[in-house]
């Protein structure tokens, strides 16, 4: 039990003395570029943080930008399918006097022109 009570007591000693030496001038001056490296990876973590929020906020605008251009797109489409079948070109026509030909249109040939 006394020999217990001995490592006891000597270890806080030691290990306060290890602290004193890594904790003097000298040791904390050595240790300054690796502090500042440190830091620099902190700043640089820290920025990423940022920009990857930043990306996700530009990719989200951009996927509603997109949805918003898909509607648009599907809307004019078919707009110019209805105005583009035949009963719609007449009643547009129609303005302007033009009317659908009831008959099959003519073919003219060079032979046909020469007689």
């Amino acid at each position: 039990m006394e020999n217990n009570n001995k490592q006891d007591e000597i270890k806080p000693a030691s290990v306060i003395k290890g602290w004193k030496k890594w904790l003097n001038y000298q040791s904390v001056v050595k240790q300054i570029p690796f502090f500042l490296f440190l830091t620099l990876l902190a700043v640089v973590y820290i920025y990423n943080g940022h920009y990857a929020d930043k990306t996700i906020r530009n990719i989200n605008r951009t996927a509603k930008e997109v949805e918003e251009l898909q509607h648009e797109y599907k809307a004019v489409k078919s707009e110019v399918m209805f105005r583009s079948k035949q009963s719609e070109l007449a009643k547009a026509v129609q303005q302007l006097n033009l009317k659908e030909l009831s008959s099959a249109p003519v073919v003219l040939t060079p032979a046909a022109a020469a007689e």
